[in-house]
């Protein structure tokens, strides 16, 4: 079952064997396999070592029975991760993957200093191979609860970063359609350590024009997504604007037990400034939230919009110590054993056709937020899918759902409703 062939060919090194013929080196002739990193139901995460080199990277391994069925969905990750990969030369041509002897980098056309980088790919007659670029500073949330100190400017800071890489992602043609605080990494342990995006898994190149299939995880989709209406690039900003609020208190915008509430929270852009976790942040900051979640699409901001808003580009974010307040929240709100918990992608289907049938749902509500939703998958022909059961995006979130990847209480407040 080869998944690249001919068409990746080019894009490894290759030795002559001695009846002439090329053939491709191994994953083992290359690199040495180590320790565990993570795991999934049908792909584990490996640290490997080049032998040449002794660079370290994340090698993703990926068991092809359990795969089968889901190609395409590999395939287009590999695809969109390749658009992001350095290029390198050893002036006998150009390939993806790690610096060897003598090897230098060309000017990087696609690379981006915070996207993990696919660097090469390797298959056997079990498993695929993906060698990726090694990121060890652990998950957002993590690190925000274990620092000392936390501050507005710090926040402005990582959306900055997450806006530059998403921007460029845009400019390829390329659409992430899952951003959420499990996929923001930092690449080291280093104080200060860059943000990486990662997770590609539902990403999709705009190249054709709009899309239509619903994705992504609701907590963090556009409201054009869940009206299953055609969508773009627009939806990754507003996913950028809620992982910017819960950064400045700890909780997400949007939340309901009942999950059509929820839903139609998010259709109306309805969400609040709670007294008093928001009474010291700024209101630059709060202008910036809303005009990333904005329902509009037309009125909402562009990535490059966003960047030259002043909470990012000036000096409107506040310096005072908001850690006590955001980690305590992000302890309550986003424990791994709550909110990684997901649901089936139908039940959320179908609570969406209720709701479009209904014409709406209820009203908001408040709370904690219990447990993170899984993601959603519909079918629509706008994009070029096929219908549901058949569709390679919801295959594409199914695979991502198996396999691990290398993710209140309301007193007086101020309303904001962005339309």
């Amino acid at each position: 079952m080869p998944l690249f062939g001919k068409k990746d060919s080019g894009k490894k090194v290759r030795k002559e064997t001695k009846d002439g013929c090329e053939k491709q080196p191994s994953i083992d002739e290359k690199y040495v396999i180590k320790e565990l990193l993570g795991t999934g139901a049908f792909s584990e995460v490996r640290l490997c070592e080049h032998r040449e080199t002794a660079q370290q990277y994340a090698v993703k391994i990926i068991d092809k029975k359990a795969l089968k069925g889901k190609e395409d969905s590999l395939e287009n990750e590999i695809r969109v991760l390749k658009r992001f990969s350095a290029r390198r030369s050893d002036g006998t041509g150009v390939g993806i993957g790690p610096l060897g002897p003598g090897q230098t980098d060309k000017p990087p056309r696609f690379a981006h200093p915070n996207i993990v980088q696919l660097l090469e790919t390797f298959e056997d007659k079990s498993k695929v191979y993906l060698i990726m670029e090694l990121v060890t500073g652990g998950e957002l949330f993590d690190r925000i609860v274990e620092k000392g100190s936390y501050t507005e400017r710090d926040a402005s800071n990582l959306i900055r970063q997450v806006l530059e890489a998403v921007d460029y992602m845009h400019e390829q043609g390329v659409v992430h359609r899952d951003l959420k605080p499990e996929n923001l990494l930092y690449y080291s342990p280093a104080e200060d350590s860059k943000i990486m995006i990662s997770d590609f898994g539902l990403s999709k190149m705009e190249d054709s024009g709009f899309m239509a299939t619903a994705c992504g995880t609701p907590g963090y989709v556009a409201p054009e997504v869940l009206a299953q209406k055609p969508y773009g690039k627009a939806v990754d900003v507003w996913s950028i604007g809620v992982i910017s609020y819960i950064l400045l208190c700890g909780y997400p915008p949007f939340y309901d037990e009942n999950d059509a509430n929820l839903f139609a929270q998010i259709l109306k852009g309805e969400f609040e400034f709670d007294s008093p976790y928001w009474d010291e942040i700024s209101d630059s900051a709060k202008d910036f939230i809303r005009q990333l979640m904005c329902v509009n699409v037309e009125r909402r901001f562009t990535c490059k919009q966003a960047l030259a808003h002043p909470w990012i580009s000036g000096n409107a974010a506040s310096s005072k110590n908001i850690h006590g307040t955001v980690s305590e929240q992000l302890k309550k709100n986003f424990a791994k054993s709550r909110w990684k918990q997901a649901y089936h992608a139908a039940t959320v289907i179908r609570q969406m056709q209720r709701m479009a049938l209904s014409g709406g749902g209820g009203g908001g509500g408040g709370g904690a937020y219990g447990r993170s939703a899984s993601r959603i998958s519909n079918a629509a022909a706008a994009d070029g899918t096929a219908p549901a059961g058949s569709d390679q995006d919801q295959q594409q979130q199914q695979q991502q759902q198996q396999s691990g990847t290398a993710g209140v209480g309301q007193t007086d407040s101020s309303a904001s409703s962005s339309k």
